[in-house]
């Protein structure tokens, strides 16, 4: 990562609140195909819901929900909820972003799901969520404190390439022969005096440590990652899935939580040795003078800097083709017949997602962009390849770049175009025909570029 020279330093008021999510006993919580059972027979660690409000110093609302869940199957569900939070908070729709952690041990958050067994469950945890999220942005609304958002990039080795090719068949695994996206940007919110109050952890991985075999309901890799850094700092954490569309831990697909806790400490350290190397609020390591030694020296130091007070929000849209696909009723014939439990869940998927589209034949990809003076959020609602990620960021060098998958919706993957034609999962789940990542990362370099200059 190439050293960022811009002030990371925004001036604003902030409030978090964290809030237990666990779902209730009995939930329907499969996620996995190869799965043989439907509800979880005890909790790993807790769930949790983080609630981040900021305020500007022109008084513009900026509310950012992360919560320990899986994806959505069903749109409808998910605006559902959105919109509910928007109207009883008087927000405006960017304003707000809902993201997922992606965690594949949890409940399933899938109305169409309500005849399975612990089905009965969902749609009132749904409401649970709803009003949970609501009450947490109320309450941090009404507890606003003046502070400072910073950043700092660091790296983390967790993350590695899952799309493995074994004499010729792509499966989705530790690829060791391939470099992953190893970015970590850590975020400190610091009141005035310079306490530190929380930190956001924007990473990309798949939190895929548990799987089929696992029983247990878990954040996955998150939960230890949260744990360490509460007890080392006395803070909590704000989890940002990063484009970890082809990235996954080493160690995964595994049922010992020793492992999934390894996973999230390795995180957790990496999250902790990049907050040691951070500048005092409101100063910066800049070079100050040439030194004449054994070699000619470059001399830097901490100074002050005034913080930057910009915040603004854009929301816009992306229009990419989908793929010629089957039709709802070839799909639901399929699944009526299947009889095999592994094919029959793949098929279920292909239908919810195929509903959600309709007789569209284009997607509309909503994105969000947040500019914290020379900082940016950029979130959306698919599983964006890393690339996608590593590409915007170095457009934008000396910029610091949040990138977040899964946030205010989902319908699938968006991997580069030059592996469309090979068999890998994401190639053939994703519903979206090839070029799209490319254009997704046009219109967010565009739109960015455009804020900058307006700035």
């Amino acid at each position: 990562m190439a050293t960022v020279s811009s002030n990371s330093v925004t001036s604003l008021k902030f409030q978090m609140v964290e809030v237990d999510i666990t779902p209730p006993k009995g939930i329907y919580s499969r996620n996995w195909g190869a799965a043989k059972f439907d509800v979880a027979s005890a909790v790993h660690k807790p769930l949790l819901m983080s609630c981040l409000v900021t305020q500007s110093n022109d008084e513009t609302l900026g509310v950012i929900i992360a919560a320990d869940l899986g994806w959505w199957k069903n749109n409808d569900d998910e605006q559902d909820l959105r919109r509910s939070i928007l109207d009883k908070c008087g927000l405006k729709e960017e304003q707000l972003l809902f993201c997922l952690s992606h965690t594949h041990a949890g409940p399933s958050i899938c109305t169409n799901d309500k005849d399975q067994n612990g089905g009965e469950h969902i749609v009132p945890y749904l409401d649970f969520l709803k009003t949970t999220a609501i009450h947490s942005i109320n309450q941090a609304k009404e507890n606003l404190i003046d502070g400072y958002l910073s950043w700092e990039y660091g790296c983390c080795d967790l993350a590695t390439k899952r799309d493995l090719n074994i004499n010729g068949e792509y499966l989705i695994g530790y690829d060791p022969s391939a470099t992953a996206d190893q970015t970590l940007l850590v975020g400190r919110l610091n009141d005035l005096a310079g306490q530190l109050k929380a930190v956001i952890c924007n990473y990309a991985c798949h939190p895929t440590t548990f799987a089929h075999e696992n029983t247990l309901i878990s954040p996955d890799y998150v939960g230890a990652m949260r744990e360490l850094i509460d007890e080392k700092l006395k803070v909590p954490t704000v989890f940002l899935q990063g484009a970890s569309g082809d990235l996954a831990p080493k160690k995964q697909y595994v049922k010992d939580p020793e492992i999934v806790d390894a996973n999230g400490r390795k995180l957790g350290y990496a999250v902790l040795a990049t907050l040691e190397n951070t500048s005092p609020i409101n100063r910066k390591w800049t070079f100050d003078h040439a030194l004449q030694s054994g070699a000619p020296l470059a001399i830097y130091a901490e100074k002050a800097i005034v913080p930057n007070q910009t915040f603004k929000q854009l929301k816009f849209e992306v229009k990419i083709p989908y793929k010629q696909l089957d039709a709802i009723e070839k799909i639901e014939q399929e699944f009526n017949a299947c009889e095999d439990r592994v094919m029959k869940d793949r098929l279920w998927r292909k239908l919810n997602t195929r509903k959600s589209i309709g007789e569209q034949t284009h997607a509309i990809l909503p994105v969000w962009i947040w500019q914290f003076g020379d900082a940016f959020v950029v979130a959306q609602a698919n599983e964006v390849y890393a690339i996608g990620q590593e590409l915007i960021r170095a457009h934008f060098k000396s910029r610091h770049v949040t990138f977040v998958n899964i946030a205010n919706g989902y319908l699938g993957y968006l991997p580069p175009e030059h592996l469309y034609g090979k068999d890998i999962y994401a190639v053939w789940q994703t519903p979206f025909e090839k070029g799209g990542l490319e254009l997704l990362i046009a219109e967010v370099i565009a739109k960015m570029e455009h804020l900058i200059a307006a700035s």
